[in-house]
């Protein structure tokens, strides 16, 4: 009988062998029984005739145990010699994963070569983006008309993606408003999300060197009612009249009655979420409508901060090897007999 720490595991087990016993076909089952140094044997499982194997998965890591199993038939236990001292502990690497430490290791030194490139000046291309490319003139439009620009980052937590990848569209946006000297208007359901949101904001009319500029009331808390948030902004379209509408983030089903509201105002609007189920409406009542990643790239977009561009062209080209990977083991797969699916977990 033989007791060995269970091999590329993060501790806590020990995978106990045995040789069966001569009367196997006649027994009723093995009982596996455990002690530790100077303790008696406790019952701590069973397995069914046939095994010749068991996982301790409930050993404590740094305890020394030893083992025995007894064949059991027609009630009575034939126990077996008690096996080595086995001793779990957890591995620092599980070979069976050495293709997703590639992984890391490729992703990650393709984002840091971008970043790199970006931060030495180099132009890198990131396709063109309607919607953002439309940000310049919705922001110079407001401002020829002298209507004030609105922003909803959404009507989710702070914590949600699509709410933080909103609030990095408003600085970019709330930047140009304060250039152009447009008035910016800023609800928000979430209480936590309106502080984030007018630091956001303040902070970037600091930083174009016009902090005097800044309203505080222009960005504000409505309330965390969705269809109270909704029809507050929806009143806020038809008494302001604002000449452009972002609506940005996590949308739910408020989305089709803000998007409705601000095309019968006539404003043009530039929308994106990463809600698949609310895109429709968006695409039907939007200008312009960000779709999934793009609203994830667009801080990157607007702002070309070498840090989040050299990240976003790092991002595609781990990307395009893993498409490219899939592709080659498909094909393999379809003209070979090799298991090339285990390469890929």
């Amino acid at each position: 009988m033989v007791a060995l720490d269970t091999p590329d595991d993060p501790g806590h087990s020990i995978d106990v062998s045995w040789n069966l016993s001569p009367d196997d076909e006649q027994l009723e089952n093995y009982e596996i029984l455990r002690a530790k140094p100077g303790g008696e044997f406790e019952l701590i499982g069973m397995a069914g005739r046939g095994m010749a194997n068991f996982t301790d998965d409930a050993a404590r890591d740094g305890v020394e145990y030893r083992y025995k199993v007894a064949a059991v038939k027609e009630g009575e236990s034939h126990l077996s010699e008690a096996s080595n001292v086995a001793i779990s502990s957890p591995q620092w690497f599980i070979k069976g994963y050495a293709n997703v430490l590639i992984g890391v290791v490729v992703f990650s030194f393709c984002v840091i070569w971008f970043i790199h490139r970006a931060r030495r000046g180099e132009p890198l291309f990131v396709r063109r983006i309607a919607g953002l490319a439309a940000v310049d003139e919705a922001v110079g439009r407001a401002t020829e008309m002298g209507r004030p620009i609105l922003f909803v980052p959404g009507t989710s937590v702070v914590d949600d993606v699509a709410t933080i990848a909103a609030v990095n569209i408003l600085g970019e946006v709330a930047k140009k408003t304060a250039q152009y000297g447009t008035p910016l208007i800023v609800p928000n359901i979430d209480p936590i999300v309106y502080t984030v949101a007018r630091e956001i904001v303040k902070q970037s009319y600091t930083e174009v060197g016009r902090p005097d500029a800044f309203d505080p009331d222009s960005v504000y808390f409505v309330t965390e009612n969705q269809f109270a948030f909704a029809a507050a902004v929806d009143g806020v379209m038809i008494r302001e009249r604002p000449a452009t509408n972002f609506l940005m983030g996590y949308f739910r089903a408020e989305s089709l009655i803000l998007a409705e509201t601000g095309s019968i105002s006539g404003a043009v609007q530039i929308a994106g979420t990463d809600a698949v189920a609310q895109l429709p409406f968006f695409v039907t009542a939007c200008d312009y409508t960000l779709i999934g990643e793009e609203l994830y790239a667009a801080s990157a977009y607007l702002s070309r901060e070498p840090l989040l561009l050299g990240a976003l062209k790092g991002q595609d080209v781990g990307k395009i090897i893993a498409v490219v990977l899939l592709l080659l083991g498909s094909l393999l797969a379809l003209l070979t007999k090799w298991p090339v699916t285990s390469w890929f977990g």
